[in-house]
């Protein structure tokens, strides 16, 4: 029997939970920007409630996605210098790390600002402290600063992946594509 050549591309588990995770962060960073600056008003409150919702969904998915990761081998790398591969390593390890930060800074600011997080409005979800104004205080700073650090390596992911794409045309982001290769 001879041996299954390397896949080419991610699995299709992979590819969704990529995808769904790209379109969760860009909306729940969106309405987190939007929202920050309303006044007191119903509309903020639910905006609150909904990018609490997205915070702990994109939690989830970040944990489904590593556990997947760890688990399936991704296709191998494609030939690049060794600092773009370096850079690349250090840029996912990095997404990772924050897409579990950031809810989690913003779950801690919840439950020390005393605003439980109760998710889809039916099942709430434990307090990770207790109410305390200078934590709160602390976690909402640390969570936007994570955020627009996520923001960030985000934007320099899309760049690369469009650089490999349009520069050196060498199919890495049709490795991710949905669909049939």
């Amino acid at each position: 029997m001879k041996p299954r050549p390397p896949a080419t591309r991610y699995t299709l588990t992979a590819i969704v939970l990529h995808w769904l995770l790209a379109l969760m962060l860009t909306v729940s960073f969106g309405v987190g920007w939007f929202m920050s600056d309303l006044p007191f008003s119903i509309q903020r409150l639910k905006l609150f409630n909904w990018h609490k919702w997205a915070g702990i969904t994109i939690l989830a998915l970040s944990l489904l996605r590593l556990l997947w990761r760890l688990t399936h081998r991704p296709p191998p790398e494609l030939p690049a210098p060794h600092w773009q591969q370096q850079a690349a390593r250090a840029t996912h390890g990095l997404m990772y790390a924050l897409c579990f930060a950031v809810p989690l800074a913003g779950w801690g600011y919840s439950s020390a600002a005393g605003f439980p997080v109760v998710l889809f409005g039916v099942l709430p979800l434990p307090d990770f402290v207790a109410p305390d104004r200078a934590l709160a205080a602390t976690l909402k700073s640390l969570h936007g600063t994570l955020a627009w650090t996520l923001a960030v390596v985000v934007l320099l992911h899309v760049a690369a992946a469009f650089k490999h794409h349009l520069v050196d045309r060498d199919g890495l982001l049709l490795r991710m594509r949905p669909g049939r290769p």
